[in-house]
């Protein structure tokens, strides 16, 4: 269930840093009001979880900042990470009464939800949303087969440069800056969380984010704030041309 430590905060439609990108982004003002009136913010802190599998949800919404995480659990115990969640991405399905996957803050987190049986009574009868809800799930379906190719296929150098370039990509959407000059972005998972994604060892992360580092694909200053001199270059170690990738 929705935690309830969590506090509202409250924000306007206009303001909304992810209102290009979001599932109300075609919206008319009509329509935006009628959403304003069955939303609410809630803030998550990092490790806090949002919802468990199988719990009953009883919202949907989009990641308006920070990053969280879907994990599945098998019956022995063990858990694998099998998406993440960034700003503008939706979380829930309308039609379905239970969470699917355990959804996890990797960072501070604020949602932007909606009461879904409201929710669910405007997609009926308002295109624009229904319109982009579709192609976020189209986008998301690409997505998954192309990362199915970066886990199958990929050396682990090119899973790196992937995710480096999966989320440089998105970072600038959110923040409409081009591709052309240095691409500047703070990393939002830990090494940990990332060898967990990609299905690598701590030390093989590690290991290959110095030899990009080391190479001149990306500087890096700490563990997390990242600079991509040349995007192609970095798509070229990824295994990607200038079109290809994922979640542009």
């Amino acid at each position: 269930m929705l935690n309830e430590d969590t506090k509202a905060m409250p924000r306007e439609c206009g303001d909304c840093p992810i209102r290009h990108r979001a599932v109300c982004a075609r919206c008319e003002a009509d329509e935006l009001e009628r959403l304003d009136q069955i939303k609410y913010y809630r803030n998550f802190e990092a490790g806090q979880t949002v919802i468990w599998a199988g719990d009953k949800m009883d919202f949907v919404g989009s990641v308006v900042s920070g990053i969280a995480t879907l994990t599945q659990a098998m019956e022995d115990g063990r858990t694998q990470m099998v998406g993440l969640l960034l700003p503008s991405d939706f979380v829930g399905r309308p039609g379905r009464v239970t969470a699917a996957y355990d959804v996890v803050a990797t960072t501070d987190l604020v949602m932007c939800c909606f009461r879904k049986q409201p929710f669910e009574d405007m997609l009926n009868r308002t295109p624009h949303i229904a319109q982009r809800l579709l192609e976020m799930t189209l986008d998301e379906l690409d997505a998954a087969r192309e990362w199915m190719l970066v886990l199958g296929r990929k050396t682990a150098r090119e899973k790196i440069a992937s995710l480096l370039s999966i989320i440089a990509r998105r970072d600038a959407a959110l923040n409409m800056v081009g591709r052309t000059g240095p691409m500047v972005f703070d990393l939002p998972l830990t090494r940990e969380a990332m060898a967990d994604y990609l299905g690598l060892t701590l030390e093989t992360v590690s290991r290959q984010i110095s030899a990009l580092k080391r190479d001149g694909v990306i500087v890096l200053e700490g563990k997390r704030h990242v600079t991509v001199p040349d995007f192609n270059r970095l798509l070229d170690e990824a295994g990607d041309d200038s079109d290809g990738g994922m979640l542009a």
